[in-house]
């Protein structure tokens, strides 16, 4: 359980630590709306930084089909949802 939220910093922190950035792509534009592939991150590459999602941030996207997510802002949002989810239960 964590009381953080989690933010779009965190993504771009995540995704470079866990698979570098695409060559000519600016992580820190504005990117929330911008299709994960066309920010050169493929599905291996999202489940890495699930992976790390999941252990930073205590909480656990089985429930979330991470194939279905798209955008930085949709992730976000999903993992901002889990997160508010468990502070609830607790």
């Amino acid at each position: 359980m964590s009381d953080r939220t989690f933010t779009l910093d965190d993504l771009r922190r995540i995704l470079l630590e866990s698979a570098g950035a695409e060559e000519g792509v600016d992580l820190y534009a504005d990117i929330s709306d911008t299709g994960f592939e066309e920010l050169g991150y493929e599905s291996l590459a999202l489940l890495e930084a699930g992976g790390r999602i999941e252990r930073e941030f205590g909480v656990s996207l089985d429930d979330v089909n991470l194939s279905d997510i798209t955008t930085p802002r949709a992730l976000v949002e999903a993992v901002n949802e889990l997160l508010s989810v468990d502070t609830a239960a607790a």
